[in-house]
């Protein structure tokens, strides 16, 4: 099993009641070079991305090839049916007439677009169906903003300097959390 499949069993959480203070928190633990591995909110925080240090997403990259294999699948499916498997002269046009075409090749290129960019969301993200989702703290839905590290790796003295570099940016709470594989879904 390779190094990037292992999940984090092990979390240090810091909590934040205020986005201004997240972002702030987010800038001052970066710059003591503390990798963070994930902030919540219960809505999105503008500018949150750049202060993080996250890629813009290539989902569009992916998308443009999604629907350029559906435009390569409607134009040869109907190139081999009107020109080799059933040719027939409808109306004096051509066996292969592209103006008449376009509708379905439009059609076939926003299907595979939007199915293949869901499909790849839902992956990328670990959202698939029958996933159990990590909740670190059920107000990071409400109302609380939260920081969480993963600790699994960690020593004891890495674990007391992100303990302390969170009660110096104002954390209300600081906890620990461990996700087991036998947690049932939703605790």
């Amino acid at each position: 099993m390779s190094v990037a499949a292992v999940e984090n069993n092990k979390f240090i959480v810091g909590l934040y009641d205020h986005e201004e203070k997240l972002l702030k928190a987010i800038k001052h633990i970066r710059s003591k070079g503390i990798e963070i591995h994930d902030a919540l909110s219960p809505f999105p925080v503008h500018g949150i991305d750049p202060i993080l240090g996250l890629k813009d997403t290539r989902l569009h990259t992916a998308g443009f090839f999604f629907g350029l294999t559906g435009t390569t699948t409607a134009l040869s499916v109907i190139t081999f049916i009107s020109k080799f498997n059933y040719p027939i002269i409808i109306g004096g046009k051509p066996f292969w007439s592209l103006p008449a075409y376009i509708p379905v090749t439009f059609e076939l290129t926003v299907l595979f677009a939007s199915v293949g960019m869901v499909t790849t969301y839902l992956i990328r993200n670990k959202l698939w169906p029958g996933r159990v989702p990590r909740i670190f703290d059920k107000r990071t839905t409400d109302n609380l903003f939260a920081l969480t590290f993963a600790i699994d790796d960690k020593s004891s003295a890495d674990i007391d300097k992100i303990k302390s570099v969170l009660g110096e940016t104002g954390a209300l709470e600081i906890n620990t959390k461990e996700f087991k594989d036998s947690d049932e879904p939703l605790n």
